[in-house]
């Protein structure tokens, strides 16, 4: 994840460059269920709305979680398919609050309604995401089901008034990227807390759908659009989180925005980033999936690194035998093409493995990806990145209308 508010409020309030601090254990997204009330256009879990067998049950999950906090992993992220879909999710997220984690829950917020608020309200969620999509006949689209959008913007209002910190997060694709403008002005409309912004990433119903992802000079646009409104708040003090996933190059293209705005600053920005250090899927970021399968991040579920059954999830996240995790884990990573050869390359670490291997077979194969040029990079004698590959050859976007 790339905490655009952070960097900006660095670029505002410029702190001293002190060392590197890694986190004690890494992030959990869960896969609790895969069972889900939709069956998104993105997936990356291919869920549906029926029962799968042999999901972890309330005494596994515990026990995993005994583990977990053993091995000083500091915060969940309970996801599913839907979470609030599991009977046991306000058992599993008040155990794990009185155990000291921070705890997210990830829902697409169509279930969140006046009789259950309240229920999660005094839960104590630290965070709860909610996607939304687009524009209320986009969303639905892309959800697959009619009023799905007033459903999800019920489930935000609802947590704003129960003063949750509540969140939109929006996977761009080429269908939607238009309509990003549209969605900015929600967040600041509704009250919503945080932003996250999501690259498509090639995995579940998001590897099937890949020709839709975002042309390059789109993302680029949305890149540009995101730090100025997201530097346009810092300014004006209001405290709103922008974030970004799954395309670690952001921290790059960052760089080179300051470069237009604030150029006296690139320097200690650049050495900011480095410590960052862009990429860290099997390292600093997990996914255990619903049946107990643990994964370097939650776009690998066609990877399975071992099963919290057969072995505790520490010792699988320490098992450098498997040569994925022995990949991910070294430092530097030893990627190949552009992405072995950036001269940006300590920001951003390589950028997401799993979608060079969707792509090419290989993991340590450049990342398809990439939105800045040769030049941009420091890479020659390669052809320019922002043409590579046919379904990134689209123009730019225009902003959707209003009311549209």
């Amino acid at each position: 994840m790339f905490r655009i508010s952070q960097y900006m409020q660095e670029l505002r309030s410029p702190t001293p460059t002190g060392p590197k601090r890694a986190p004690p254990g890494p992030v959990v997204i869960w896969n609790l269920i895969r069972r889900c009330n939709l069956a998104c256009k993105h997936c990356y879990s291919i869920s549906a709305d029926r029962d799968f067998p042999g999901e972890l049950s309330t005494e596994e999950v515990f026990r995993v979680m005994d583990d977990l906090k053993g091995f000083k992993v500091p915060v969940l992220i309970l996801s599913g398919g839907e979470p609030l879909l599991r009977p046991d999710i306000f058992d599993i997220s008040r155990r794990a609050r009185a155990m000291g984690f921070y705890v997210g829950l990830s829902t697409n917020g169509t279930l969140i309604d006046e009789s259950n608020i309240a229920q999660i309200a005094a839960t104590g969620y630290d965070y709860v995401g909610i996607s939304i999509d687009g524009a209320r006949e986009t969303h639905d689209r892309f959800r697959r089901m009619a009023g799905a959008f007033d459903a999800s913007m019920r489930g935000i209002r609802l947590c704003h008034r129960h003063g949750i910190k509540v969140g939109m997060r929006f996977t761009m694709t080429q269908d939607n990227a238009r309509e990003l403008p549209q969605l900015l002005t929600l967040m600041d409309d509704e009250g919503v807390d945080k932003f996250y912004l999501s690259h498509l990433n090639y995995a579940g119903r998001g590897n099937i759908n890949r020709k839709h992802d975002v042309a390059l000079e789109t993302t680029r646009w949305a890149m540009d659009l995101l730090f100025d409104t997201c530097w346009d708040h810092v300014q004006r003090g209001l405290e709103k989180e922008f974030v970004t996933g799954n395309n670690d190059a952001d921290g790059v293209y960052l760089l080179h925005w300051i470069r237009r705005h604030l150029p006296g600053r690139e320097a200690h920005m650049r050495v900011k980033l480095a410590q960052w250090g862009g990429n860290s899927s099997g390292v600093h970021i997990a996914n255990i999936d619903n049946l107990g399968n643990v994964h370097p991040d939650t776009f690998w579920w066609h990877y399975r690194l071992g099963n919290v059954r057969e072995r505790p999830f520490s010792q699988i996240w320490q098992d450098t035998s498997d040569p994925v995790m022995a990949g991910l884990k070294a430092r530097p990573r030893r990627v190949k093409g552009r992405c072995g050869a950036c001269s940006y390359f300590d920001v951003c670490g390589g950028n997401t493995r799993v979608r060079a291997m969707q792509l090419t077979g290989d993991p340590w194969a450049e990342d398809p990806a990439c939105y800045l040029t040769d030049e941009e990079i420091g890479v020659e004698g390669t052809a320019d990145r922002i043409a590579l590959t046919p379904y990134h050859r689209a123009a730019p976007l225009r902003p959707a209308q209003s009311g549209k």
